[in-house]
């Protein structure tokens, strides 16, 4: 542990606790509070969600006036330091603001009420949350994917007290610094949200016909023809039936039953076809279609347990994370042996197949790249070897106007889920094959322009949340703001303080008791 600046000394954080009955208090386990207590209205409860990190954060829960009575001893109030017990960051700790009204701590938060002449709550609360007390902290942590800190342990944690009037000028100085870094954070914040509608405007005017100039547009100023949509599906459909026909030919020969007329041909089933009452006009020279019509299959991935399938190595295989709007995500991919993968032919993926994630972020899609060569996938749609719509453009679509039509098509209730049937009738707009790839190009352009401004601002984040810790790390080291020679000593307060307090206790056997304890601790 790093030396202290003059006139400092270490205090346990039970000896911070201000001189009254359970001024240092957690909040009540078991049944003594559970979630079926909470009320509409009534004091409230301040539960782990509430402390951020030095911030007050207004979740609300409520419990009834009788109920908040019973539990008084773990009230807290106003002014008073609240800390997170559990969690990845620990302690953390905030500050009761004032409006909160009557209130109680939740199990796994602490209260602490601060003794006003030996320190104030937002040094204590600043102090909590300094990397020199998380560390000290992190080897009385326990726990395996909860961790937590018990009261014990966070009573033996040492805190760094400076003279009285210095810590008014650290706390100054601290929140001189944490109001600029504030400030540089809204600002970060609000660069984001407008990224995030920029590549909204940008998908959208994509998949409008407003990104680049049409194909009818161009050819126009060219003084030349071109193919618009309606031909190049009804190429498509054609081609689709011919292959169906070929297909049934060879059947009835390789049976030895080849056909009499041509009443065979009924069986054809045409694929869904949009419904052109209940769609917007489209740009001169585009056409609606549906998956159904310009896929050759919409299936669905997988659908059972897959527990006992994965594998270290083996055939990659892709669930609803790995697919993020208009990118494949590894992060978090799963392997299947190639014999399970090789069972699921339905499910097998390709490059150029487009995801459609049916389960959480429903209707998210993107395009199966080029690095995976071979694939397999649970519980996603699948819309296989699209013709006439460029993969990339139909993603786009997916991830921009077609959110509005997939969320009303939701289906389930205690998952919502976005089933095939839905997805192979989904109406998509087609523009001519060589505008789409105009128009993938251009997207692909401006979307990595607005990732590596989003990659530059979510780091510039990260920088300002360690200069926040920069900043509390040089103030407990005493570096912060200047000393004042006639400041009375952190060590000479804290013994005036006890002596008074044993001399006040002398008709409080118990308290003397708890008195003569926390000296003997100094």
């Amino acid at each position: 542990m790093s030396s202290l600046r003059k006139g400092w000394v270490r205090v346990l954080v039970e000896q911070l606790a201000a001189d009254e009955p359970a001024s240092l208090t957690d909040g009540p386990f078991g049944s003594n509070l559970k979630t079926s207590h909470y009320t509409q209205e009534g004091p409230r409860v301040i539960r782990l969600q509430n402390i951020g990190d030095g911030v007050f954060n207004d979740e609300r829960a409520h419990i009834s006036e009788e109920h908040f009575n019973r539990l008084r001893k773990h009230e807290a109030a106003a002014g008073d330091v609240v800390i997170a017990m559990l969690g990845e960051k620990l302690p953390r700790a905030c500050i009761v603001p004032p409006g909160v009204g009557p209130a109680i701590v939740k199990a796994d938060c602490v209260r602490l009420r601060v003794h006003a002449g030996l320190s104030s709550a937002p040094f204590v609360a600043y102090a909590l949350n300094s990397q020199q007390l998380r560390s000290q902290a992190t080897a009385l942590v326990h726990g395996v994917g909860r961790p937590r800190l018990g009261l014990k342990w966070f009573r033996s944690l040492e805190v760094p007290l400076a003279p009285r009037p210095e810590q008014r000028r650290i706390v100054d100085a601290i929140e001189s610094y944490f109001t600029r870094l504030d400030d540089a954070v809204a600002t970060l914040e609000r660069v984001q949200r407008n990224l995030k509608r920029y590549r909204a405007s940008v998908l959208k005017a994509a998949v409008e016909g407003r990104l680049v100039p049409t194909e009818a547009e161009l050819a126009r100023a060219e003084g030349r023809d071109y193919e618009p949509a309606s031909v190049l599906l009804e190429r498509i459909l054609s081609e689709r039936r011919d292959r169906w026909e070929e297909a049934e030919l060879a059947k009835m020969k390789a049976k030895g039953q080849p056909p009499k007329n041509d009443k065979w041909k009924a069986k054809y089933k045409e694929p869904s076809s949009p419904d052109h009452e209940e769609l917007p006009a489209l740009p001169e020279g585009w056409s609606w279609s549906t998956w159904d019509q310009v896929a050759e299959r919409v299936t669905v991935g997988h659908v059972g347990k897959m527990k006992d399938q994965y594998r270290p190595k083996g055939v990659p295989f892709l669930r609803g994370g790995n697919v993020r709007a208009n990118r494949y995500e590894p992060s978090g991919l799963k392997h299947v042996s190639r014999e399970f993968h090789e069972q699921l032919s339905k499910s097998s993926l390709a490059p150029g197949d487009v995801l459609i994630v049916r389960s959480g972020a429903v209707g998210t899609a993107c395009v199966v790249p080029e690095t995976l060569q071979e694939a397999n996938c649970s519980d996603l749609v699948i819309v296989k070897r699209p013709t006439g719509v460029r993969p990339r453009f139909g993603a786009y679509y997916m991830n921009s106007l077609a959110q509005a039509t997939v969320r009303s098509q939701q289906v389930g209730v205690a998952l919502i889920h976005f089933n095939t049937k839905s997805a192979a009738a989904l109406s998509i707009p087609v523009p001519p094959e060589a505008e789409q790839d105009r128009v993938v190009t251009e997207v692909e352009k401006t979307l990595s322009v607005i990732d590596e401004l989003e990659s530059e601002v979510a780091l510039s984040l990260k920088r300002t949340a360690r200069l926040r810790q920069g900043v509390l790390k040089w103030a407990f080291e005493g570096k912060l703001v200047d000393q004042d020679p006639a400041d009375e000593p952190a060590k000479a307060l804290l013994e005036r303080i006890m002596g008074d307090l044993e001399a006040s206790a002398d008709k409080k056997p118990k308290t003397r008791a708890r008195r003569k304890a926390r000296s003997r601790k100094t």
